[in-house]
C-alpha cells in the first residue's frame, strides 16, 4: 500500500523531513505546516521552494492538511466573517495544491455538539437541537470550490469536531450529496474518542466509495476523566485492530495514501524520536506486502467502553 508521513510530525524542516523520509523510504508527504506557516500561508516563492525540495527528493504530496473550519460553532454562518476567512485560507490552499499536484485537501468541522440526534424523549431533553444543520451551509459552498477547481476534499474525523466518526463523516457527504468532491480522511485513532470501533464497525461505514484518506497513530483514551494519551504504536487500544484494518485495506484494493502521524513523543518533546521508535511496525503492518503481527496489550481497553 502508498504509505507517507505527515511531515511536520518529524520536523518542520522540510529538508531535513524528506532525509528523513528517504532513510525510511515513505513515499508520500502531507503536508500541515512547513517552517514557520501552515500550508495556505507560505508566499509565491517560498511555495516554489518546497516544490524543488520535494521534487529533488522525488516525493509526491499526498494531502495538503490545513485546519479548514476548525474552532468555528453552531452560531457560525456561511459568509460570517470566521466562514469568509476559512473560504479564503481554503482558495490559497488549493491554489498551492495545484501548483504541488496535490489531489487532496483537508477540511475540519465545527466543534462538537455532543447530542446530535436522539429519541424517546431524548429529542425533547437532551439533543443539541439543529446543531448538525448549521454545519451543512458552511461546508456547502467548500464543495462547489473543490468541484470548480477539479480536486477532492476529504474531512477528517477529528476528536472534538461535529465530524468525530466514520458514521459522521459518511453522513455528512451525504447530506451534501458530494461524494464526487468530499471523501473521508480517516483517523481511526481519533474515533476512540467518540468509542466508534475502528474495525470492523468504522471501516464498514466508509469502504464502499467513501474512503480517501488515512492517518494512523495509536493511542488510549479516558473520556470520564477527559484525557488522552499517545502511545508507541502497538501499545494503545488500537493494537488488536491494526492488523485487521490492514488485511482489510489491502483485500478492498484500497488506493488512497495511509500517512503515519508521528505525534507521540517518549517523554523528552522529540517527536523525531517517537517516529523514529514507531516507523518500523508502522511499515510492517501496512506495507505493501505487510506481514502477519500479533499485537497484545497487557491492558488493553477497547475504544468501546
Amino acid at each position: 500500500m502508498k504509505l507517507g508521513v505527515i511531515c511536520d510530525g518529524i520536523s518542520r524542516d522540510l529538508k531535513h523531513t524528506l532525509t528523513v523520509m528517504d532513510e525510511f523510504d515513505l513515499e508520500y508527504a502531507e503536508l500541515q505546516f512547513v517552517w514557520d506557516k501552515e500550508v495556505g500561508d507560505h508566499s509565491i516563492e517560498q511555495v516554489a521552494e518546497i516544490k524543488n525540495l520535494l521534487s529533488a527528493h522525488q516525493k509526491p504530496v499526498s494531502c495538503l492538511s490545513r485546519h479548514v473550519f476548525a474552532g468555528l460553532t453552531t452560531q457560525t454562518r456561511a459568509g460570517d466573517p470566521d466562514h469568509t476567512k476559512h473560504m479564503d485560507a481554503l482558495k490559497r490552499v488549493i491554489e498551492m495544491a495545484h501548483k504541488l499536484n496535490c489531489p487532496l485537501v483537508r477540511i475540519m468541522t465545527s466543534k462538537k455538539e455532543q447530542i446530535l440526534w436522539g429519541m424517546n424523549g431524548a429529542e425533547q431533553w437532551n439533543v443539541a437541537k439543529g446543531a448538525w444543520n448549521t454545519l451543512l451551509p458552511l461546508i456547502a459552498p467548500a464543495i462547489e470550490l473543490a468541484r470548480a477547481e477539479g480536486l477532492k476534499l476529504v474531512v477528517e474525523t477529528g476528536n472534538g469536531t461535529m465530524v468525530n466518526s466514520n458514521y459522521t463523516g459518511r453522513k455528512l457527504i451525504d447530506d451534501l450529496d458530494a461524494k464526487d468532491a468530499l471523501g473521508v480522511l480517516w483517523d481511526p485513532a481519533n474515533n476512540c474518542w467518540c468509542h466508534e470501533n475502528a474495525y470492523p464497525e468504522g471501516y464498514d461505514e466508509v469502504k464502499d466509495g467513501y474512503l480517501s484518506h488515512i492517518h494512523i497513530k495509536d493511542v488510549q483514551v479516558d473520556t470520564p476523566r477527559a484525557t488522552l494519551e499517545v502511545r508507541p504504536m502497538g501499545k494503545g487500544q488500537l493494537a488488536p485492530l491494526f492488523q485487521p484494518m490492514a488485511d482489510a485495506l489491502r483485500a478492498d484494493s484500497y488506493d488512497g495514501v495511509i500517512s503515519f502521524e508521528s505525534v507521540y513523543h517518549p517523554g523528552n518533546g522529540d517527536f523525531e524520536a517517537g517516529f523514529r521508535q514507531n516507523i518500523g511496525l508502522f511499515k510492517e503492518l501496512f506495507g505493501q506486502q505487510g506481514r502477519k503481527i500479533d499485537l497484545k496489550l497487557e491492558q488493553f481497553t477497547s475504544c468501546l467502553f
